[in-house]
């Protein structure tokens, strides 16, 4: 079902200093994935595919601080990101980042919405 928030991301200035941040404050799991330059960020047990083993919780992604990206993202599915970047954009939103391919696992986007929030859009490879 698309429009759930289904992962969230928070930019660092320092990896390792983050990343334990959230380890030692909040116990969270985080697995660097060097060949896209990111850390995954999982916050409560996972299964054999790494997705959540029980309602409740989402998992999330950690990343160098970027000029267009400086704040935490909360990231919303949907089942096409153009077509939600032109609604984003018609109902008075702006595409921040167009969709791009993240490995062979979907294509994100970013966007801001009303009210000038930086929001992430998600979708998932076919």
């Amino acid at each position: 079902m698309t429009g759930r928030v289904v992962h969230f991301e928070v930019p660092f200035d320092d990896a390792e200093r983050a990343t334990g941040f959230y380890r030692d404050v909040f116990g969270w799991q985080v697995q660097g994935m060097p060949e896209l330059d990111y850390h995954m960020a999982m916050t409560g047990p996972v299964g054999d595919q790494g997705m959540p083993g029980e309602p409740g919780f989402i998992n999330g992604g950690m990343f160098t601080r970027q000029a267009d990206v400086k704040s935490p993202v909360i990231t919303i599915d949907v089942d096409d990101v153009d077509a939600a970047l032109a609604d984003v954009e018609a109902h008075g939103g702006k595409t921040v980042r167009a969709k791009d391919a993240v490995g062979d696992m979907g294509f994100a986007a970013y966007f801001s919405d009303s009210e000038g929030n930086l929001m992430g859009l998600w979708q998932s490879a076919s």
